[in-house]
């Protein structure tokens, strides 16, 4: 193999270690929530996390963002991907929504990039008519992929809410508030955040986090209890999620690589709900697993590329 080719392979992997790792964040949080209330779980671990990139920056003498609009660029998408994002996915399992029905809900996240991106490339087209430029528009095929997206979720949803715990207004208002920030956050970084080193770009996109949480878990009540659960399931959130998914979420945004990371997103929901049946003995039903399949199928249908027109 040429040394050549090592990095483009390496590359290719990128998107699918990603999914790996992300998808046992929604674990996690049902390993660790049991002991500590969710907001006071991330200011510890946006702290943990800052700590070990502060040393990671300083032995490797990684350059900080050098204009206040690249600070401020970072410090919004932080607000958003990581205290919006991870708060709203911890509020809603630590009030009892199961992982794998959190990861369905936060999975629509293609869809929604997709049909932005389209939307804005239409737009764009539409003003510029005159320059011959290709309008992309939303393609009927993907109007039909958001459509079973949205009817697989509503199917699991509909069944549990009211059932239960699982399914409430705080529970599903807590989820959606993660998948618009989410969503939110990856298109403003791509558009807004210039290249910067990923150590220091995450840095200070926990920091302008914990800024924003830390007032938040003071409203929280509930003691902390240092077992080796908890501990385990902080030092995974630490090292794996954070420095490695997070890392990698931004080197893939920041290379263009988003489109293959959203078009993966869609085996997160059904990795999670088995891990969560392994371990949590969380039930997967027939509606479940036909909720699921419709809404992996509606989001491959919307980020798969067209193909393209014969001249």
């Amino acid at each position: 193999m040429s040394s050549s080719s090592s990095p483009s392979a390496l590359v290719r992997a990128m998107p699918a270690v990603f999914v790996l790792i992300w998808s046992t964040g929604f674990i996690v949080a049902k390993f660790g929530l049991p002991y500590a209330p969710p907001l006071t779980f991330l200011v510890l671990r946006y702290a943990f996390s800052i700590a070990c990139f502060l040393v990671w920056i300083q032995v490797s003498r990684a350059r900080w963002p050098d204009s206040r609009n690249q600070w401020l660029h970072l410090a919004l998408t932080g607000v958003l991907m990581h205290a919006g994002y991870l708060g709203g996915v911890w509020v809603a399992v630590k009030s009892g929504m199961g992982s794998g029905l959190a990861a369905l809900v936060v999975g629509l996240q293609p869809v929604l990039t997709a049909l932005w991106l389209s939307w804005t490339a239409s737009s764009g087209a539409s003003s510029n008519s005159g320059s011959g430029a290709k309008q992309a528009q939303v393609t009927p095929r993907q109007w039909a992929g958001l459509a079973l997206g949205l009817g697989g979720l509503l199917l699991v949803v509909a069944r549990k809410f009211g059932s239960g715990s699982e399914v409430t207004l705080l529970t599903l208002g807590c989820t959606v508030f993660a998948l618009f920030c989410i969503t939110v956050g990856t298109l403003y970084q791509k558009n807004f955040v210039g290249p910067t080193d990923v150590r220091t770009a995450n840095a200070v996109q926990l920091g302008a986090a914990l800024l924003v949480t830390l007032p938040l878990s003071w409203l929280e009540t509930e003691p902390i209890v240092w077992n080796a659960e908890f501990i385990g399931a902080m030092a995974w959130s630490v090292l794996a999620l954070t420095l490695g998914g997070s890392s990698l979420l931004y080197l893939l945004i920041q290379r263009g690589a988003a489109t293959a990371v959203t078009s993966l997103l869609y085996l997160v929901p059904p990795t999670t709900a088995v891990m969560a049946w392994l371990l949590f003995g969380e039930a997967i039903t027939q509606a479940t697993v036909v909720g699921t399949v419709l809404t992996a199928v509606g989001v491959s249908l919307v980020v798969r590329p067209a193909k393209p027109q014969a001249a």
